[in-house]
């Protein structure tokens, strides 16, 4: 999938092809997202991270958690030399607000890895989709949960379900991504769709794949570059241009920086409002289910 970086420097434009105002809409989203809640009273928005082994989904989760809580913060492990799934659990992370005891109405749950060998099953991310696995299942590689087993949820409520499932994709492995993950990841989107749950790609270690982003991050915009990628993935998965954020994961800074939190928060804005859309749609349905 895609073809190798060009040895010749890309023309940075003038203009970006995706505007962002990197100031303001940082204080914006950030706003945003520290005051965001579902209209329903307890409703907490689950977001389910899905991609190939190493493409950076506890490096995210981790650089979220940095953005909101302004310093570096480290809860979910994350391995940058394994070629297996570093994650083995299905985990749900909770964002501590500034408030002691008091957490964002918003989660992201972790699992295991896509990949050739050793990896989630798709008959288990489907399961996830639809709340039926418990946080801290012990994912097996070569059979999924069954129905008896103690981390199988029966039963699973609103709060149990994913209402926005987001596929991480590291830039610099775009090349050389599979048939096979390919094949996996359209089947858990086709899932998610007849789930009804909307789906945004986030793609990271975008300072990997060429010198000028990596040199200036606001260069990201500008490269054409970076949107042929971009067109590449949607093309391959079939998310729309719109839903794919491109982002760089905190993994060697000691401090925040301005334009990696900038890039953090449009993605994270993006999928709030999408799982929000879909909690809302929901609700409505089953208030129309109960006066029909």
């Amino acid at each position: 999938m895609g073809a190798k970086n060009s040895k010749s420097q890309p023309p940075i434009l003038s203009q970006p092809w995706r505007k962002i105002n990197w100031d303001r809409d940082k204080q914006t989203d950030l706003q945003f997202v520290k005051h965001y809640n579902p209209q329903t009273e307890g409703q907490q928005l689950r977001i389910l991270l899905h991609g190939p082994v190493g493409a950076g989904k506890s490096s995210f989760i981790n650089s979220v958690q940095s953005v909101l809580q302004g310093r570096m913060y480290i809860q979910a492990l994350a391995d940058n030399i394994s070629h297996e799934s570093f994650t083995k659990k299905y985990t749900t992370y909770k964002i501590q607000k500034e408030s002691p005891n008091t957490f964002y109405p918003f989660v992201f749950n972790d699992i295991m890895g896509l990949g050739p060998n050793k990896d989630v099953l798709v008959d288990d991310v489907k399961l996830a989709l639809k709340g039926h696995i418990k946080d801290g299942y012990l994912f097996n590689p070569v059979s999924k949960i069954s129905e008896d087993h103690m981390f199988y949820k029966k039963s699973p409520d609103l709060n149990d379900k994913v209402h926005v499932l987001v596929l991480v994709i590291c830039a610099d492995t775009l090349p050389v991504l599979t048939d096979e993950i390919v094949l996996k990841v359209k089947e858990i989107r086709a899932a998610a769709s007849d789930l009804g749950i909307p789906q945004i790609a986030i793609l990271t270690k975008i300072d990997r794949t060429c010198p000028e982003i990596k040199q200036d991050l606001k260069n990201v915009y500008k490269l054409e570059f970076t949107k042929k990628e971009m067109e590449k993935l949607s093309a391959e998965v079939g998310i729309p241009m719109n839903c794919i954020f491109p982002v760089k994961n905190y993994h060697e800074e000691i401090d925040v920086d301005n334009d990696t939190d900038a890039l953090l928060l449009s993605s994270l804005r993006n999928i709030i409002t999408c799982g929000d859309d879909h909690i809302n749609f929901k609700n409505q349905q089953a208030s129309s289910d109960r006066y029909a």
